[in-house]
């Protein structure tokens, strides 16, 4: 089974050159995720209530076909492929008026809210019998080796404008970090994130100053968060691709 809901690209989401911003697109994705699990009644207060788990994004990848403009309303078809273990992959296909434009992959995880143990997927019903069948893409998301020699590009201090309901830093603007420390604000004219993955490997929370650092390997653009003791504490790729004049968004 699929949960499917229309979702308008509006003024917040763009960019200076009418494209939808990374973190708009993941915010699109984000919540598409959660429709579909209150569908399932797996949503983050029903989950609280009976197992005392809420949900955690560990990884999410997506790719575009095509930069998304501003009023176009973009359609997301997502569906979850089971689990057994202790996280869970979630697909989406992407379309504006009936056209697929892309596609996106996230791994979820179940944690404890007193201990932030991991829970096996099997203990949870709603998720059984449910997964997407013949729809369930075959792409896994794996943590992804880092260029040598990184560089710093920013520090950047977490504030309470980046925290979300679980008291830490959004998903969606790891997005904006990443985008900030490649300089799209230079880039944006000429290319766009035409592919993004994210690895979130711990939490940041306001207060603290996260060090982004940048690298480049393969055509792909890398960047690093790290905490004050070098640990990492989030990881981006991108994919940068030149845009088209002849049918850039005007």
């Amino acid at each position: 089974m699929y949960f499917e809901g229309s979702y308008p690209i509006d003024s917040r989401d763009v960019d200076p050159w009418n494209h939808c911003k990374p973190s708009g697109l993941m915010g699109i994705l984000q919540e598409a995720a959660v429709a579909a699990a209150c569908e399932l009644h797996a949503s983050r207060p029903e989950m609280l209530e009976k197992y005392n788990l809420f949900w955690m994004l560990a990884r999410m990848w997506y790719r575009l076909d095509r930069p998304l403009g501003w009023n176009e309303t973009l359609t997301v078809r997502t569906w979850h492929r089971g689990g057994s273990g202790a996280s869970c992959y979630r697909d989406f296909d992407l379309f504006v008026d009936g056209k697929p434009v892309g596609e996106a992959v996230s791994v979820w995880v179940l944690a404890d809210v007193d201990t932030h143990r991991l829970a096996r997927m099997s203990k949870i019903a709603e998720f059984q019998g449910t997964d997407g069948g013949a729809l369930c893409k075959d792409r896994t998301l794996s943590r992804f080796k880092l260029p040598d020699g990184m560089t710093a590009a920013d520090h950047r201090a977490m504030h309470y404008s980046d925290t979300d309901i679980n008291g830490h830093v959004n998903n969606v603007r790891y997005a904006d970090f990443i985008c900030d420390a490649i300089r799209m604000d230079l880039l944006g004219q000429e290319c766009y994130v035409s592919a993004l993955q994210v690895d979130y490997l711990a939490e940041c929370r306001a207060g603290e100053t996260i060090t982004l650092l940048t690298g480049a390997q393969d055509g792909l653009r890398y960047v690093r968060g790290a905490d004050q003791a070098g640990k990492s504490r989030f990881e981006g790729a991108v994919t940068l691709t030149p845009l088209d004049r002849a049918s850039a968004i005007k």
